[in-house]
């Protein structure tokens, strides 16, 4: 039997430009922003980012790169360079979901707390820079702690929450607002059930001997519950990763 060679290279060549472009198909999402989305060393644990469950919301075609780490701003992740790469890596079509607020209040800590003027400046920047590489940018106001007052929920952010809505309407950006999806969440729950939703460890574990409540972090449970609300998000926006969930 004659082997007719070029069918043969024509067909695996077919075959591998075809498994490119499948691979190609596929949508980064990073993420940029503080521990509360960040993924967590082992030595943490149960202290989970929601940036850690989004993953299990998508189908395979959008692969999560979260970029957001314990402490930073949007002085601070910028200034040391952690912005650099995934600028530089940015493909049109990717999105970064950017969200801060937590560190940036803490305007006595001059490395990463900006005044609401910088933030706005800093938002901004992120944005006009993403949509250079025409990738989306998607703001998200900061996740609410777990303050409670006489039973009360009370907003602990300040006008940060705010400056970050104002930059989504004055540059049409989507923004899922995750302050009130989260204040709603915990007011709906309570103040001693939302404990759920928390780094609280009893002592004796072996990350935290002595015990641990912290009512800015989130537990397992509720680092999927608020990836919950990001994907609800998503789906409210109509983005075009609304196709791409589960």
């Amino acid at each position: 039997m004659r082997i007719n060679y070029f069918k043969v290279f024509a067909t695996i060549a077919l075959f591998i430009l075809c498994s490119f472009a499948f691979v190609q198909k596929k949508t980064k999402l990073y993420i940029i922003g503080d521990s509360t989305a960040a993924n967590k060393e082992e030595k943490a644990y149960p202290e989970t980012g929601w940036g850690m469950a989004l993953q299990s919301y998508f189908k395979s075609d959008v692969a999560v790169d979260n970029r957001a780490l314990n402490g930073r701003s949007t002085k601070s992740f910028r200034a040391e360079k952690r912005w650099d790469p995934i600028l530089a890596q940015l493909n049109p079509g990717d999105y970064v979901f950017i969200e801060f607020g937590h560190n940036d209040e803490k305007v006595d800590k001059p490395a990463v707390g900006v005044s609401l003027a910088d933030f706005k400046t800093n938002l901004i920047n992120y944005v006009i820079e993403t949509r250079s590489k025409k990738a989306f940018p998607v703001l998200l106001t900061p996740i609410s702690r777990r303050s409670f007052k006489n039973g009360i929920l009370i907003n602990s952010h300040g006008d940060y929450a705010g400056v970050t809505r104002q930059v989504a309407d004055s540059l049409n950006v989507p923004l899922i607002d995750m302050l009130a999806k989260t204040e709603s969440l915990l007011t709906s729950l309570g103040d001693e059930p939302s404990i759920k939703l928390f780094n609280y460890v009893d002592s004796g574990n072996v990350n935290y001997p002595k015990g641990k409540k912290d009512d800015t972090h989130l537990s397992p449970n509720g680092a999927k519950q608020v990836a919950g609300l990001v994907a609800e998000g998503i789906r409210e926006l109509r983005l075009n990763l609304t196709k791409s969930l589960k």
